[in-house]
């Protein structure tokens, strides 16, 4: 007899709720022969399409070519959570820590972006289901509740409202018996998107520009020819004279990029939708976006039909930057995501997920985006979104486009764009650090304790997280 757990994904649909979409449009043609542009850009996810819209706001006349692998939007860009924050430091802590000299010019600059972001769903009229909600962390542990003022220190200092909950008050946002405190981190600058809406909606708002895209068109090699940049795809190519490379966790076209981008893969659950009364045992009044405190912790949020997306906790990578179609269904991982859901929502027991899946995320040292250069300044590149690119590829994007037209701007000028994160070892130290990582991680979340592992790597400023 199939356990309970087990029966509760058996007959999900193993893609994306996002992109399992009956209004996704239609795929656009490959490309097929040899063509010329100004600007190409490989990848057609949000900072592909975000760098596309960028470049024709910034010259209209200006002729610029995207190149697409699958379709717009199919990988990380419709498979994950649809988080928007405003940090392009992946947490307002990690910013602190590794780039305190400009933290205040890095905040800012997020800000500014995430408005940016939110004023561009509303001037070119994308259904992305937007909405601006406070953000709760939710802790399991004493001592996670105890990490929590140094958190509401931190956000208050740059006037942002934070507030820590107690047990009955963590109840009143989530009915749940693992749960005794949380973090509230309310005001401007966190949201919650259909993030298939939001590619398919930019992707619309590129094309109205004039930008090309071909679709199924996956990109297999750079070469430079006289002061230009031959893009090979599988059935054509684009000579250009500049181009953009957005294509994150996927085998980077530059070899350097590889030691310093490590993929992993996430995994994510979406239930049926809950009744009425399975969302009054719950509470949930107020959608915020929430997830757990811990280092190994879940995501979770309400579609706007009212079912839970539940993902996150393990964070899979396969040896020697493993990346296949096979990795993203794991009967284990999936059982692992589902037990976990029953014991937070013990009132929801019997509910079925009509969903699976998961996506590779492209994480680096430092977690968050980093950005370079290659063949003379012509082309440019970001990576490194560590699972929060929702809202920072589009930094990411307008960054990259400074950087490939020699532009100065706030942006390059910011030692966080000018430097690299340090690189992961080679195989097989590679497999064996990560491995290590995890275990210590898994202790810290048991004990409140980092082990010398952590604190090593704390101070050569490595680390590994999605």
């Amino acid at each position: 007899m199939q356990d309970p757990v087990a029966r509760s994904f058996a007959e999900a649909r193993p893609i994306s709720f996002w992109l399992d979409d009956p209004a996704r449009p239609d795929a656009l043609p490959a490309l097929s022969g040899d063509e010329r542009a100004e600007l190409a850009i490989v990848g057609g996810g949000f900072m592909g399409l975000w760098a596309a819209i960028e470049a024709k706001e910034r010259d209209p006349g200006r002729d610029v070519v995207v190149l697409e692998g699958g379709r717009v939007g199919w990988a990380a860009s419709g498979r994950n959570g649809g988080f928007v924050s405003y940090s392009i430091t992946h947490t307002l802590e990690n910013g602190v820590s590794r780039f305190p000299e400009e933290i205040d010019e890095l905040e800012r600059q997020g800000m500014d972006t995430y408005h940016g972001l939110v004023d561009a769903i509303a001037r070119c009229g994308i259904d992305a289901e937007l909405e601006q909600v406070p953000m709760v962390l939710l802790a399991r542990r004493p001592h996670e509740v105890a990490w929590f003022p140094d958190a509401v220190e931190r956000h208050t200092r740059f006037g942002y409202p934070a507030q820590i909950l107690d047990l009955p008050a963590t109840q009143d946002v989530l009915r749940s018996p693992v749960y005794i405190g949380a973090l509230r981190i309310g005001g401007d600058g966190h949201a919650l998107v259909h993030p298939a809406k939001l590619a398919w909606g930019l992707r619309d708002a590129a094309l109205s520009l004039g930008v090309r895209i071909h679709e199924g068109s996956p990109v297999r090699a750079l070469e430079g020819e006289g002061g230009a940049i031959r893009v090979r795809a599988r059935e054509g190519s684009v000579l250009a004279e500049r181009v953009i490379l957005a294509t994150n966790a996927y085998p980077p076209l530059l070899r350097r990029i590889r030691s310093y981008v490590v993929p992993v893969y996430d995994h994510a659950l979406m239930t049926e939708p809950l009744s009425t009364e399975q969302r009054v045992a719950i509470g949930w009044a107020g959608r915020e976006g929430l997830g757990d405190a811990a280092n190994r912790f879940h995501y979770f949020r309400l579609s706007a039909d009212a079912r839970i997306l539940w993902a996150g906790y393990d964070a899979t990578y396969h040896s020697g930057n493993g990346i296949s179609r096979r990795f993203e269904l794991d009967d284990e991982v999936h059982s692992r995501l589902a037990h976990h859901f029953f014991e937070t929502f013990p009132a929801l027991e019997g509910i079925r997920f009509t969903h699976r899946w998961g996506g590779v995320i492209d994480t680096c040292s430092r977690f968050s985006v980093f950005f370079g250069t290659a063949f003379d300044g012509r082309l440019s590149y970001a990576a490194g979104y560590t699972g929060l690119g929702v809202g920072a590829t589009r930094f990411g994007a307008r960054t990259a486009l400074d950087l490939v037209d020699g532009l100065q701007t706030e942006r390059t000028a910011l030692r966080f764009v000018r430097s690299k994160p340090i690189p992961f070892p080679p195989e097989p130290a590679r497999s064996i650090g990560i491995r290590r990582t995890l275990r210590s991680y898994d202790r810290l979340d048991e004990t409140g304790r980092q082990d010398l592992w952590l604190k090593m790597l704390d101070r050569l400023g490595l680390g590994f997280q999605s």
